[in-house]
């Protein structure tokens, strides 16, 4: 995987050293944004800050960092000679590894007494979009949203990269990831609407659609019957119904 360009952009720090440990010692450049640049360059790595891609500092107290056609056209490009060719005479680098976590929004909301003000400032734009774009372009692009998915990945990083299928997987579980991530939000809000009595829409109407945001807890044995397959799911947000 020499020659080939990683975006690293994480609030869960989780494993990142080792991790992009082995994406330097592959070849891969490192390419980082904010807290996760500083940590790498702390453990000694040579990382390019996003920035230097850009040309445009943090902007907004950091609410602006990657949303930025050098950041998403490198990203988002098909490894065509036409996208290739257009990348190059744009000045542009092609981004081959995604790896990025979003803002911990539920955990925020989940604490006792949290305002409305410092919910809002944990919802994560940019990553979203990075791993959205990253998922999209999945048959060029390796995308992890999961530190536990490092171990996945670092193997294949000095056998050319993770193959199409693992890539199809963890794009999959990127979308899944931001879905779950809106999701939580849309809940948070509404909830917030309801207890203000701020919306009269909200008061008034059943909503046209529900969105549920489960976890699995638990794999049975079998379903209602014995050739069927089960699981026990309960919302993200609840607490354990037993132990």
């Amino acid at each position: 995987m020499s020659n080939q360009r990683a975006l690293i952009s994480v609030s869960d720090k989780t494993g990142l050293t080792s991790f992009a440990q082995k994406l330097h010692e592959a070849g891969v450049e490192l390419v980082a944004s904010g807290g996760s640049a500083t940590q790498l360059a702390e453990a000694g790595l040579p990382v390019t800050p996003t920035e230097a891609l850009t040309g445009f500092p943090e902007l907004l107290d950091g609410r602006v960092k990657t949303l930025h056609p050098a950041i998403h056209g490198g990203i988002l490009a098909r490894r065509t000679q036409e996208h290739l060719a257009e990348l190059k005479q744009r000045g542009l680098l092609p981004i081959d590894l995604v790896v990025v976590n979003l803002y911990p929004f539920q955990r925020t909301v989940a604490v006792e007494g949290v305002t409305l003000a410092e919910a809002v400032e944990q919802i994560d734009i940019g990553g979203v979009a990075l791993l959205r774009a990253a998922a999209k372009n999945f048959e060029s692009v390796t995308v992890i949203c999961d530190p536990s998915d490092y171990e996945r990945v670092g193997p294949a990083i000095t056998d050319g990269g993770p193959d199409a299928d693992t890539r199809r997987a963890l794009a999959l579980k990127a979308f899944r990831h931001t879905a779950q991530y809106d999701t939580a939000i849309s809940e948070y809000l509404a909830q917030q609407a309801l207890r203000d009595h701020s919306l009269k829409d909200i008061r008034d109407e059943m909503p046209p659609s529900i969105q549920l945001n489960l976890e699995r807890v638990q794999v049975m044995r079998y379903g209602e019957n014995p050739h069927q397959q089960g699981a026990f799911y309960r919302h993200s947000d609840a607490s354990p119904a037993f132990e």
